[in-house]
């Protein structure tokens, strides 16, 4: 049995018994669980998704500016499936580069959500998931490039970590 729920912002698709929140889509039809970011807004509330014609797996890229400390600049166009590190556009920088991220709209500094722990200097820089701008629902992206330790965080809660932990509980 296959079920859809249109909401704003995620679209997760897999099987399960249960939605983790009331922020996402749910299809039951698949192997696995996907998260996919189907809204996506920078500080100033500028949406990120769609910025340009990119698409992976026929959804629109959210695309972020990129600065090295060299100075070159651009915008890279990710993938919006949680995991998938597929990316297109300004991608021609040396892993462990450490980046500012902005809003190519705005031009404004993604903000710093804090210090990833595993001792590697990056920081997760914070894409907002609705136009309310919500620190509690949030995509924190790493800011050194090649590293890759993004979260989704909706309503205060962990989705990257429910989506990997959840346990199915046999076909229907």
């Amino acid at each position: 049995m296959s079920s859809e729920v249109d909401q704003e912002n995620l679209t997760v698709t897999g099987r399960h018994s249960e939605m983790p929140s009331p922020n996402v889509d749910v299809d039951e039809s698949g192997d696995g669980v996907i998260i996919v970011v189907t809204q996506a807004f920078g500080p100033k509330g500028d949406s990120l998704v769609g910025v340009s014609d990119v698409t992976f797996d026929d959804h629109p890229a959210v695309s972020v500016g990129v600065r090295t400390p060299d100075g070159r600049d651009g915008v890279v166009h990710l993938s919006p499936i949680h995991g998938d590190p597929r990316k297109e556009g300004f991608t021609d920088i040396a892993p462990g580069t450490k980046c500012e991220l902005y809003c190519p709209v705005s031009k404004e500094p993604l903000p710093v959500l804090g210090e990833v722990e595993d001792g590697s200097d990056a920081a997760y820089r914070g894409i907002f998931l609705t136009p309310k701008l919500d620190p509690s629902a949030v995509v924190m992206i790493s800011d050194v490039w090649g590293h890759f330790h993004s979260r989704i965080v909706d309503d205060m809660e962990l989705l990257s970590y429910w989506a990997v932990t959840h346990e199915e509980k046999g076909d229907d």
